[in-house]
Parts: C-alpha cells; sequence; structure tokens
C-alpha cells in the first residue's frame, strides 16, 4: 500500500520536472537569439571578392557565391548584384549571395558586310548577339540577299544587337523584248547582258533563227531569253 502511494506521488513530480526543463530550455533559447546583432548590409556591387569578403566580415556577415554572368560594366571578377541591397538590416552571421562578372560577352562586333543573312545570324550568335533590326533596300550594285551595311561596324562600340542594311537587288525594269531575228549571237549576247536578262541558246551557229518570247512581248529584268540558232 505504501509503495502505491508513494508511486502515485513521485509521477507530478516527474512531470513538473519535465515542464521546468523545458521552460529552462526555452528561456537559453530565446536569450541566444535575442543576442544577435541587426547590421546593415554594406555596398558590394563592383568590389572584388577579397573586398567584399572584408566588408562582410567587418559586419558580421559572410559571401556567399551565386553564380556568375557577363557584364559590360562591370570587370571581369568583381561583383555584379547582391542578393540583399545595400543598407538593409539582417541578423549578424547571415550569408550574403552575390553574383560575379565574367566581363563583357564580347570584345568586338564581326564583319557582316558581303555576307548572307544566314551566314550573318550563325557569326553573331557565336559572338552572344543577335540582329536588333534588318532593313531592306534595292541596290543596282550589291547582289540581292547580301548584306551592304551594319551598325554597330567592327570597331565601334560594342552593343548586343546589330542593324543591317541587305540588298534586294536592282528594282525590276519592265521591257517590251526586242526582236533577236537575225541579229549575231555576239549582238544578241550584248543586247541581252544590257538588258540584265538571262539567255539560254540553242543550237551552234552564229545567226539567231526564232526567239521566246517573241518580239513585242513585255517582259522584266531577270527573265530568260531563249535563242535558237541557224
Amino acid at each position: 500500500m505504501k509503495k502505491e502511494i508513494s508511486k502515485l506521488l513521485s509521477f507530478p513530480l516527474y512531470i513538473f520536472s519535465f515542464i521546468l526543463l523545458g521552460l529552462f530550455f526555452g528561456f537559453i533559447t530565446f536569450k541566444i537569439l535575442s543576442f544577435s546583432r541587426t547590421v546593415e548590409v554594406p555596398e558590394l556591387r563592383g568590389k572584388s571578392l577579397v573586398e567584399a569578403n572584408k566588408f562582410l566580415n567587418d559586419a558580421g556577415l559572410y559571401l556567399k557565391i551565386e553564380g556568375e554572368d557577363y557584364d559590360s560594366e562591370i570587370p571581369q571578377g568583381r561583383i555584379i548584384k547582391q542578393d540583399v541591397p545595400p543598407g538593409n538590416k539582417v541578423k549578424e552571421r547571415r550569408g550574403i549571395k552575390v553574383l560575379i562578372s565574367k566581363g563583357p560577352r564580347i570584345n568586338s562586333v564581326p564583319l557582316l558586310v558581303n555576307e548572307t543573312i544566314g551566314n550573318a545570324e550563325s557569326l553573331l550568335t557565336s559572338k552572344g548577339l543577335k540582329f536588333g533590326k534588318i532593313i531592306a533596300v534595292h541596290s543596282d550594285v550589291v547582289e540581292k540577299d547580301l548584306i551592304i551595311a551594319q551598325r554597330p561596324e567592327p570597331n565601334d562600340p560594342v552593343s548586343d544587337t546589330i542593324t543591317v542594311i541587305v540588298s534586294m537587288g536592282p528594282y525590276e525594269k519592265i521591257y517590251f523584248c526586242p526582236n533577236f531575228k537575225g541579229m549575231t549571237i555576239e549582238q544578241a549576247k550584248f543586247l541581252i547582258t544590257k538588258l540584265n536578262l538571262k539567255l539560254i541558246i540553242n543550237g551552234e551557229g552564229e545567226i539567231v533563227e526564232s526567239q521566246n518570247p517573241e518580239p513585242g512581248r513585255q517582259i522584266k529584268s531577270g527573265d530568260t531569253i531563249y535563242l535558237k540558232l541557224i
């Protein structure tokens, strides 16, 4: 009987001791947390890793490198940005994440003049660039689909986007097909070249016997003239 009474009395003591122990550890944790100072985050943009690390250590913080990226303004190896803006208040012993510059994406713009759009696009992609604007104009000098000019040029300051002027070839000119019948092949070739036409010859003679299109038919620059020789 006495043993049972003793057990009944000791059980509440265990519970009470457990509660006191919990309160004690809670109080200690609260005190430890309350002792953490709030510090101001320094400006890290443009700083080297050594400089940034020193500034953060002096403030009771530490450096965490999150990654790298290209930047046309910040030199390679220096900090582009930080996850907590400068001047903000944080608890000490916190890590500040930073992004490191890999420097400019490219050092020069490739020469695109006299390249096709397809070739030029491949050159730009290899340099991390892209077309900003493509302007098409007629040209009597530059072959169709070739680039006439670009901006910026290879020696100009670097830009992420490139503007190019592309040839559409000469304006189409409308003619009435000349009468080539009876001409020598040399006379016909000379006239066809002057009119910016194409020529296909049938036969091995020196004189034009017939033609297609017929004389007086409407044609345009770039069309093909078929001549039969005798």
